[in-house]
């Protein structure tokens, strides 16, 4: 039995890697054959934080266009939110905007209570890097997001600390630490 459940919804662009982050998040394997995600997926995972055991259930909403007007439906009753963008794909991190205003249609509440954290995957291809730290970072603190991470999921970088993060943002949200 959870002493805590949390929703946690993935959004942001389609191949920016957001199944390929949670797959390797739930299986500690980076598999680079992914298919793209038609509406949406879900995923449970249990791990114990603070010494409490929480169950997390992972959104990973579809970044095609055509499944956005749905997005709105599955952010209710989320705890957190996770925006992701490529950091070699600029045009990934340009349609923030549109992500985070859909993404508040779905949650109803106060959006500075929502921890949402942005994050910049495929730091693994640093060389090909098209949007700086400063900048993403800069849009995350504009936005009163809870903060900007990066990672790869090719090598593990920063992917349970996503996890960690966003976990424990949820777990001071709800007064469990």
């Amino acid at each position: 039995m959870a002493d805590a459940m949390f929703k946690i919804v993935f959004f942001g662009d389609g191949g920016v890697g957001k199944t390929t982050l949670i797959n390797r998040y739930l299986t500690g394997v980076f598999k680079s054959d992914s298919v793209i995600t038609i509406g949406v997926d879900f995923h449970v995972k249990k791990v114990e934080l603070a010494g409490k055991r929480v169950s997390l259930q992972i959104w990973d909403f579809a970044g095609e266009d055509r499944f956005r007007f749905l997005m709105p439906s599955y952010v209710v009753g989320a705890s957190g939110g996770i925006f992701m963008f490529d950091i070699t794909r600029y045009t990934s991190l340009r349609n923030f905007n549109d992500w985070i205003e859909i993404f508040k249609q779905g949650y109803k509440g106060d959006n500075h209570q929502l921890p949402v954290l942005m994050v910049g995957s495929k730091l693994d291809l640093e060389y090909k890097r098209a949007v700086s730290r400063e900048e993403a970072f800069e849009i995350a603190k504009e936005h009163n997001l809870f903060g900007y991470l990066e990672c790869s999921a090719k090598d593990g970088e920063n992917v349970s600390e996503i996890f960690q993060e966003i976990s424990r943002l949820m777990m001071l949200r709800a007064g469990l630490m």
